[in-house]
């Protein structure tokens, strides 16, 4: 555990001090949970968006886009059963006076069991060697079968309270198992409660002519209530989809984990409206076409899975989430759901409007059904920087702190470092600056040792630095460094603009989709 905490605590520290992420308001001791991004961690967010921007509106052609706005009217939050069931289930502790949600202390139990298991089966493999039969082992030993037992029995229980809505079941569950506050190392705990996420604001200029309205806390409604002026201004036959990179604002008690769970966040969301009874053909499409999206970041196919879930949102009639093994465990980033006609058929029944569709090929108008592809645009950022972060010991005894991002997604593409700030050598290259810096987001660097330079722009992941000397002047020929393998290449002035764009243009992400 505390080499988890540790991972997590060296990316917070390096975002801060390499321009990634900021705490907000820092100056006034910071705002629980809520993140500014730096210099560098905008290019990267904004990288990020356009990567997913694309994949859904350029290589789809019935996909489109659109942005609607934060604030809705108040009876759209009704209609979409955010006002009522918008709940987390929440367990104070009496002594450390920590606020939990219940699920979450019973869901880290449960995956303590899995390590549990996992580290049996470990040390049975180092045992036994190539002849340890991992499926025999598991279905014979004796502890691995007691802590299963105890496991499947929680799990049983849990699951059944959450169906149930029982909140002094999922007290009791607490209880039984002796769960500790982690703070206090106590158990005195509160009942679990129900409490709404949503924040709320009133719009109007008096008091009495005030309406409360809410931040939204999803940005799917936006697009539900816009679908059919969408359809039609577009002459978009179903299937089709619409997609918005949007933020959207929850009041997470229990926020935490840097930039994982915050109280402002965006989210960048697809809604896919089909014909009733086509929904589960287009989920799986969708969760094949989305699990393929993650693998082409380069993060490493092996640290994604998917995780259907066990208690179905009031909506959905089947739902997963893609996880990502963050430094503190797999953690979900994005969600696929079918989401039914719930949405449609509530705004239709609280608006009073018709919106259904008329299909063409059918003759006849319905409700379309939904699949949503839904993705924390923050919780992806984390998981990018956390599997591009490396520490690496050099040959010659040195180290440095690499970030390889994808080059496509690397919020600097090239340094220009000039040797030495003399002998125009600082001119030529500003020279090669004003050049590429209409393709490339680029930066010129001359302070420092030319090792000193490389190693900051490694720890921004900057995928080439070029390096400008006095035989430059001779030649026009650079050394240009390439940051993974930190080799060097002398090369054309001429050539650069192709080399880079070569590596870091975003078509090469969209092609592997393609």
């Amino acid at each position: 555990m505390a080499s988890q905490e540790e991972g997590l605590k060296k990316l917070i520290a390096h975002s801060k001090e390499y321009g990634f992420v900021f705490p907000s308001s820092e100056i006034y001791d910071g705002l629980g949970a809520v993140y500014d991004y730096g210099q560098n961690g905008v290019e990267l967010k904004n990288n990020l968006k356009r990567f997913w921007w694309d994949s859904m509106v350029l290589l789809n052609e019935n996909v489109v886009g659109i942005d609607s706005a934060i604030f809705m009217h108040p009876t759209t939050w009704k209609a979409s059963g955010h006002v009522d069931a918008f709940n987390d289930p929440l367990i104070d502790n009496k002594d450390s006076k920590k606020r939990y949600r219940a699920d979450v202390l019973i869901e880290e139990l449960l995956a303590k069991y899995d390590d549990k298991i996992d580290k049996e089966v470990e040390k049975a493999a180092k045992r036994f060697g190539e002849s340890f039969d991992e499926k025999m082992y598991r279905e014979t030993n004796p502890r691995v079968l007691d802590n299963q037992a105890k496991r499947d029995e929680i799990y049983a229980r849990f699951v059944k309270a959450l169906h149930d809505n029982d909140l002094g079941e999922l007290r009791q569950i607490i209880v039984d198992n002796e769960i500790a506050c982690p703070i206090s190392g106590t158990r005195n705990w509160t009942d679990v409660r129900q409490f709404n996420l949503m924040f709320s604001t009133e719009m109007g200029s008096t008091s009495e002519g005030a309406m409360k309205i809410y931040l939204r806390p999803e940005t799917a409604q936006g697009i539900f209530v816009n679908y059919l002026n969408v359809q039609k201004t577009g002459r978009m036959k179903i299937p089709f989809g619409i997609a918005q990179i949007g933020k959207a604002f929850r009041n997470e008690i229990v926020a935490r984990q840097f930039i994982f769970r915050m109280r402002e966040f965006e989210q960048m969301e697809m809604q896919f409206f089909v014909r009733p009874g086509d929904e589960m053909k287009w989920y799986e499409h969708w969760k094949e076409v989305r699990l393929k999206w993650h693998k082409a970041l380069g993060l490493g196919d092996e640290k994604y899975r998917f995780h259907d879930h066990e208690k179905l949102a009031h909506y959905a009639n089947a739902a997963t989430d893609i996880e990502y093994e963050m430094p503190f465990g797999f953690k979900e980033v994005e969600g696929i759901h079918s989401r039914t006609d719930f949405d449609l058929a509530s705004h239709e029944k609280f608006s009073g409007k018709n919106i259904k569709y008329f299909d063409p090929e059918l003759k006849k108008s319905y409700v379309p059904y939904v699949v949503e592809t839904s993705i924390g645009l923050d919780r992806t950022f984390l998981s990018i920087m956390a599997g591009a972060y490396c520490e690496e010991e050099l040959e010659n005894g040195d180290s440095r702190v690499v970030l390889k991002f994808n080059p496509a997604l690397a919020p600097i593409k090239a340094a220009i470092l000039p040797l030495v700030r003399k002998d125009g050598l600082p001119e030529k290259a500003r020279e090669i600056m004003d050049d590429l810096k209409f393709d490339f987001k680029c930066v010129y660097d001359e302070k420092d040792s030319i090792g000193k330079r490389y190693r900051r722009q490694d720890a921004v992941g900057t995928p080439f630095c070029i390096t400008v000397d006095q035989q430059t002047l001779e030649d026009n020929m650079v050394t240009i460094r390439y940051r993974d393998s930190m080799k060097q290449d002398r090369v054309a002035i001429k050539d650069l603009q192709k080399i880079i764009d070569d590596q870091v243009n975003i078509k090469n992400l969209l092609k592997k989709l393609a």
